[in-house]
């Protein structure tokens, strides 16, 4: 089966809010919205959002095996691993195991994540 296609949509209207679900133990700080998912391979597009303060130190760093792809839509992440302030426009290929997060975001945050579960290193 091949990855799930919904067209012509936008997830960040306020009309969409209610498509949005919650991290648990971030909730009221960071959401998701998968936009599609391939069922056979695991493969997945989605966006997260972090509100303005957001910070997910007391969760730690986080690494898998498999490769992601992701790209700052709006505002910026400070990703505590790399020391660095992603803005709007930053886009990362990270490879399987590398390290990432914790996150912290002071006006908020929109990431657009690719990810490829079955591509394990």
């Amino acid at each position: 089966m091949p990855k799930s296609i919904t067209t012509y949509w936008n997830p960040l209207n306020s009309d969409n809010k209610a498509q949005w679900q919650a991290i648990a133990g971030l909730e009221g700080m960071v959401e998701e919205l998968t936009l599609s998912v391939d069922q056979e391979t695991g493969e997945y597009t989605r966006l997260t959002r972090f509100y303005p303060q957001a910070d997910t130190k007391d969760f730690g760093s986080k690494s898998h095996n498999y490769p992601e792809e992701i790209f700052i839509v709006s505002g910026r992440l400070y990703d505590r691993a790399f020391e660095m302030w992603l803005e709007t426009g930053h886009y990362a290929s990270r490879p399987p195991y590398e390290v990432h997060g914790s996150f912290y975001t002071d006006i908020g945050c929109v990431v657009l994540e690719i990810s490829f579960p079955n591509r394990v290193a």
